[in-house]
């Protein structure tokens, strides 16, 4: 087995009095994308800056590892290895874009001809070639998040932290951005992601942790996390009466809508649950019209976790309809 790209346990950090990491445990598997979601405050951007040794973890914390390295015994080997697209974007608006690559390129000790080469296919692989030549600070939101993650590249990183790289970005640049991440991962680059955006983290991770209070709430994939939080169900809709009926007899714990023969039972939505009803069913002769399977969203699992009570949950849960 390989080991992980990033594994931490125990990880403590406290300033003063307030503690703001209380002994969290962290893996996340080479090759994927690793969401932390978390309230304002809840230190998703402390853990980002520990684990890219930005700042020191509390010496009461477990072993940490990045890349293969020890945080604590080769954190030099561990930056050698990573990259930061941080909350607030670290282009020079002064500069051309493929200035602020080849300046990147020089950070990196890159001879000139291979930070030109770099440079340039970063720039194409970003379709940010057009605007090369042009200052920083006359480009778009998106085009400026864009350079930034070309620039966190120019090192050919195989762990990138972006913490909350997608707030301000409108619906287009984002999506944009997602497919970034996307061809990052599949190229195999591990991505931790930090991001206030629920359903970010449900399009792109394959594993996500809460956060919360200092501790991990719950992880697991966005499916499993889903099916924490009690109000699933599934919902049968008949056209013909007497189906209907006789679908009621036969699942009696159903709760019934006369008027729109349907019936709703709960359920988690797993493979298993929908075939048990449907084999049900299929004992009794009945055939339904549709069936829905309700399920809650992340935003549910995000309130419930974090004890937030400000914001309300979406009121139309994902659903998936089969006919």
């Amino acid at each position: 087995m390989t080991d992980p790209a990033i594994a931490a346990n125990g990880l403590r950090k406290s300033y003063g009095d307030k503690v703001v990491l209380d002994g969290i445990d962290l893996v996340v598997p080479q090759g994927t994308i690793f969401s932390l979601l978390g309230p304002n405050g809840a230190g998703k951007t402390t853990v980002v800056n520990i684990l890219s040794t930005l700042v020191s973890p509390d010496p009461a914390s477990g072993a940490i590892r990045v890349g293969g390295h020890d945080l604590g015994a080769d954190p030099q080997a561990v930056r050698a290895g990573i990259g930061v697209t941080g909350q607030f974007s670290a282009v020079d608006g002064l500069i051309t874009g493929e200035e602020n690559m080849l300046l990147m390129a020089d950070l990196h000790h890159l001879p000139k001809t291979e930070g030109r080469r770099v440079a340039a296919e970063l720039l194409e692989r970003f379709d940010l070639t057009a605007a090369a030549g042009k200052p920083a600070s006359t480009y778009s939101g998106g085009m400026k998040r864009r350079l930034d993650i070309a620039m966190t590249l120019v090192g050919n990183p195989r762990i990138i932290f972006l913490d909350e790289p997608t707030t301000g970005l409108d619906p287009r640049s984002r999506h944009t951005m997602w497919q970034i991440i996307r061809e990052l991962v599949t190229s195999g680059v591990t991505v931790f992601l930090t991001t206030q955006y629920l359903e970010e983290a449900d399009q792109l991770a394959d594993r996500i942790a809460v956060l919360n209070n200092g501790r991990i709430a719950a992880q697991g994939s966005a499916e499993e996390l889903k099916r924490l939080i009690p109000g699933g169900h599934v919902r049968l809709r008949f056209t013909d009466p007497d189906a209907y009926r006789s679908a009621a007899a036969a699942l009696r714990e159903a709760a019934r809508d006369d008027e729109a023969l349907a019936l709703q039972l709960p359920s988690d939505g797993s493979q298993r649950a929908l075939r048990t009803i449907v084999d049900r069913l299929d004992t009794a002769g009945i055939e339904a019209d549709e069936l829905t399977v309700h399920t809650p969203d992340l935003d549910d699992v995000f309130f419930a976790l974090t004890g937030d009570t400000t914001v309300p949950s979406q009121a139309d849960p994902t659903k998936e309809t089969v006919r």
